[in-house]
C-alpha cells in the first residue's frame, strides 16, 4: 500500500511540525515528504532538516502562483497538507486541487477567536481577556473562509482566573503537542 505523503505548511519555530514529523517517522501509512516556509529564517525549516524531511521557502507571491506550487507539490507527490502555524491563506487553486485534503490547527476553540488577525499569542490575549473558563485547540478543514472550514475535532482544557496569556498558551500547546498528530492520522487513515 503506498504511504501517504503529507507536505507541511510552517511559519515559525516548528514545534508542532516536529512533534508531526517524529509522529510518523515509522509510520507504514504515512511519510512526512515535504516541509513549506514562506519565512526563510523559520526555525521549523532547520528542525526539518535534522530530521531528514526536505524543505522549500516560497514567497507569497509563490505561495499564490499555481505554476509554481503545483509542480512543487507533485514533485513530492503530496497527498494532503497540514498547515502547523501556517500564517498565509491559502489560494483557492491549492484548496480546489485538494480536496478536503488540507487541514488546520487553530488555539482555540473554533469559532470562538477565529479569523484575521487571530494566531498565535492574539488569540490567548483574547481567551483571557474574556475571562474564559476553558480554552482549547481545533483541527478544522481549510476552505476559502479563513478558519471557516468544517470542524474536525476539538479538545479542552479548563483555565484559573489567575492563568496569564502565557499561561493559557502552554496549556492548550500541550493539547496541540498530545492531538494534533492523532487527528491527522485519523483523518488520513479513515478517507
Amino acid at each position: 500500500m503506498k504511504k501517504t505523503n503529507i507536505a507541511i505548511f510552517v511559519s515559525g519555530g516548528g514545534t508542532n511540525c516536529e512533534n508531526i514529523i517524529r509522529y510518523f517517522k515509522d509510520s507504514e501509512q504515512v511519510c512526512s515528504a515535504l516541509v513549506v516556509s514562506n519565512k526563510a529564517d523559520a526555525p521549523a525549516l532547520e528542525k526539518a532538516q535534522r530530521q531528514n524531511v526536505p524543505t522549500q521557502v516560497v514567497s507569497k507571491q509563490q505561495l499564490n502562483d499555481a505554476t509554481v506550487m503545483l509542480p512543487l507539490l507533485q514533485q513530492y507527490d503530496i497527498d494532503f497538507i497540514v498547515l502547523a502555524g501556517f500564517l498565509p491563506l491559502i489560494p483557492d487553486f491549492l484548496i480546489e486541487a485538494f480536496p478536503r485534503r488540507i487541514v488546520n490547527i487553530h488555539p482555540s476553540l473554533l469559532p470562538k477567536y477565529g479569523g484575521k488577525g487571530m494566531w498565535g499569542h492574539h488569540v490567548h490575549e483574547a481567551v483571557k481577556a474574556a475571562g474564559e473558563k476553558e480554552t482549547g485547540m481545533t483541527v478544522h478543514w481549510v476552505t476559502p473562509v479563513c478558519d471557516g472550514g468544517g470542524i474536525i475535532a476539538q479538545y479542552r482544557v479548563t483555565l484559573s482566573p489567575n492563568d496569564t496569556a502565557d499561561d493559557i498558551a502552554a496549556k492548550e500547546h500541550e493539547l496541540e503537542m498530545e492531538y494534533f498528530p492523532q487527528v491527522i492520522e485519523k483523518v488520513i487513515t479513515s478517507s
